[in-house]
């Protein structure tokens, strides 16, 4: 009614400067218009309306756009066709519409070709065009064919085509990023921002599908999610332990680990599903002192590229239904996840409620509909004054065409909200945009799926690393490892050290003894002198070696800390000698140990490093000290994005790919240049 009142206060205003003595609205009075003489101008004293453009809310009305219709003109104006307006939201990174500033996300350049088809889209003249295409085809063509096609030229007339709708296009910055690899990031949420999106679910079943990169795993793991998110803690290995829920008010909420991009770390699935124990044992060191006894039952490997587990998650999200939250860090593959695991096609499937929501549940929504039943009548008469003032509105709007169409009362962006509008369910929407640049994702996008029953949200990534910052814009897309990289071995012997695109150095502290470096990052790597690996990243000297950093970035080198390689990996290491089909030896039998670790660089990847060390002569004061570890000292920016994890193994799980019977080369035959020369005659007179 609020509204309604509005527009009718708007109306007695303008009714009054023409007839003194209408003390009602016009709209609610017909009459009083046809009685009253008419001037075809408005007051000379003020404006006349300009064309204006809004993407938020319905537009008003201005003062002078309200014109007293001529009683000559007794028949209705011809409706004019439809016109569209912009999403809320862009599809793409679901930044909010706007038309004002074009270096911000959400900006829609009114003069790119996406936006003028969708804006302009009318499916009635392409019909028209296509109907007289058709018959005056049909006409030209001989009537041997048309028997041969089953068609008769007097019974068959052209058949409509519908142009195909446009879609809904997305704003200037996600068409730079898709098209020209160039885009500005946006500012990362807070874990507080994250809670209170969450906080303000319209459902009453939320999970939230924790993303981690497998790339630097666990580097991209929240170890405060539960507790900053008001969740309960994960069920611990006791026999006794209950499964608990958590559950404010009438909500509930659930946490599942995905480890997303798995093809980075092994060529198969059978042999990164063999990895899930170790992921397992390495997450529970990474959730700290309250994560080391919990169950990780609901723990998945999953790669979107492949196809690696994917179906089993989209199963999950569409049983599961309600709200489907996925949180992580930036650049973790969260929206290229998010369009292969979303359940799309899927709305005219049946919705096995009584699966999905328990007894409770069931009676309040039972209560919820009977409440609505009752109340619809009282809200007819309401809805059927809203719709002929809303009539009356679009009638006496100006025949320029700035008038639009009001959107929906679930569309319009509410500004205390963090949550933005639910889209208009479809069989296949559009999904979003999925780009290399940390930050792509500015709002979150709701995409509801099941005719209601549920929608997958996908949230803007947390702050992950600003590593890139020490590099140069051209190189700063080579930090993120795209497809699983083949590394080359790098011996790093006594005196020199392992240079990754002058970004990294790792110098080994442990006197005279051979360290084995297996870099699993897209960056150059480069074995060289202490010295002048030491010159090369702080950009005190000059050398032919690759190097990514800005020249500022020199002064900001310092170490990251020593790390042991503590890990025995004799069995892995040692190939045949252990193997069981081969030499069969037990690595207590070996007069060698193997030690190894994973150093890891945030947002980029890790770098497996090997050294073999003999075993010691064992005595009492041996035995009370323990091994010694080899040792490396690590030096990154500000001495950061830099950690050690147990070895994973990657340089045994795959390799070069070994080359085919038609791709080996034969052996060179051998040169005869000096059995040609012995049998040649020696002169005379010459010693034997």
């Amino acid at each position: 009614m609020r509204t309604t009142l509005q527009h009718a206060s708007k109306l007695l205003l303008h009714c009054e400067a023409a007839t003194p003595h209408a003390s009602i609205p016009a709209f609610l009075c017909p009459a009083l218009l046809r009685s009253q003489p008419v001037t075809g101008f408005p007051p000379q004293n003020l404006p006349r309306p300009k064309k204006a453009f809004s993407t938020f809310g319905r537009k008003r009305t201005p003062d002078t756009a309200i014109a007293t219709p001529s009683p000559a003109s007794s028949t209705p104006p011809a409706p004019q066709p439809n016109k569209r307006v912009l999403p809320v939201c862009c599809p793409g990174c679901g930044a909010p519409t706007q038309i004002l500033a074009s270096s911000e996300a959400g900006y829609y350049s009114l003069s790119r070709g996406a936006v003028k088809s969708y804006l302009n889209y009318d499916d009635s003249q392409t019909k028209a065009t296509e109907d007289d295409v058709f018959t005056k085809a049909i006409k030209q063509v001989d009537n041997k064919v048309l028997e041969d096609l089953g068609l008769d030229r007097t019974k068959h007339a052209a058949t409509p085509l519908e142009k195909p709708e446009p879609p809904i296009p997305i704003c200037d910055r996600c068409h730079n990023l898709i098209h020209h690899s160039s885009g500005v990031p946006i500012y990362h949420p807070t874990i507080e921002a994250i809670q209170d999106t969450i906080a303000e679910s319209p459902h009453r079943r939320n999970h939230v599908y924790h993303i981690i990169d497998a790339a630097d795993f666990p580097m991209s793991l929240i170890t405060n999610l539960n507790r900053a998110l008001h969740l309960p803690q994960l069920r611990t290995q006791n026999r006794r332990s209950k499964h608990r829920v958590w559950q404010s008010g009438d909500r509930i909420a659930e946490v599942s680990f995905i480890i997303t991009r798995s093809d980075l770390l092994a060529p198969l699935k059978e042999q990164v599903d063999r990895l899930m124990p170790y992921a397992k044992e390495v997450l529970r060191e990474a959730l700290g002192r309250t994560g080391r006894n919990v169950r990780l039952g609901n723990v998945s490997m999953v790669s979107a590229k492949r196809g690696w587990w994917t179906k089993e998650v989209k199963e999950d999200i569409w049983e599961r239904g309600g709200g489907g939250w996925m949180v992580g860090k930036v650049n973790v593959g969260k929206s290229n996840l998010f369009e292969v695991v979303f359940p799309k096609g899927r709305g005219d499937q049946d919705v096995n409620v009584k699966k999905i929501r328990s007894a409770a549940e069931r009676e309040h929504l039972k209560a919820e509909r009977e409440r609505l039943e009752a109340t619809a009548t009282s809200l007819e008469e309401l809805v059927q004054i809203q719709s002929s003032a809303a009539e009356k509105e679009r009638s006496l709007a100006d025949d320029d065409g700035t008038a639009e169409t009001p959107r929906k009362e679930e569309e319009i962006l509410d500004d205390d909200s963090l949550l933005p509008p639910p889209r208009k369910e479809t069989p296949y929407p559009a999904m979003p945009t999925i780009s290399a640049l940390p930050g792509t994702t500015a709002s979150p996008i709701r995409i509801p799926f099941g005719n209601g029953k549920g929608e997958l949200i996908d949230l803007p990534g947390l702050a992950r690393s600003n590593l890139d910052t020490y590099v140069r814009p051209e190189h700063k897309l080579d930090l993120v490892m795209k497809s699983r990289i083949t590394p080359q071995k790098q011996s790093i012997k006594p005196g020199s050290s392992l240079l990754l695109g002058g970004l990294i150095r790792i110098t080994p502290r442990t006197p005279d003894l051979v360290f084995l470096a297996h870099p699993f990052v897209p960056i150059d790597a480069h074995v060289t002198s202490t010295e002048k690996a030491e010159g090369i990243q702080n950009r005190t000297r000059e050398s032919g070696v690759p190097v990514i950093t800005e020249p500022w970035a020199g002064e900001k080198m310092k170490s990251a800390g020593m790390f042991q390689l503590k890990w025995d990996v004799t069995r892995k290491q040692t190939g045949p000698l252990t193997n069981p089909v081969a030499v069969k030896l037990k690595p207590e039998r070996l007069p060698f140990i193997v030690y190894s670790a994973d150093v890891l660089i945030e947002g980029c990847g890790w770098v497996e490093l090997v050294a073999q060390v003999r075993k010691p002569k064992q005595s009492a004061d041996d035995a009370l000290m323990g091994p010694v570890f080899p040792e490396v000292e690590v030096f990154s920016p500000e001495g950061k994005y830099v950690a050690v994890r147990p070895p994973m193994g990657a340089s045994v799980l795959g390799g070069p790919k070994p080359k085919g019977r038609n791709e080996r080369h034969a052996r060179p035959r051998r040169s005869m240049k000096s059995v040609k020369a012995q049998r040649k005659p020696k002169p005379k007179g010459s010693q034997e």
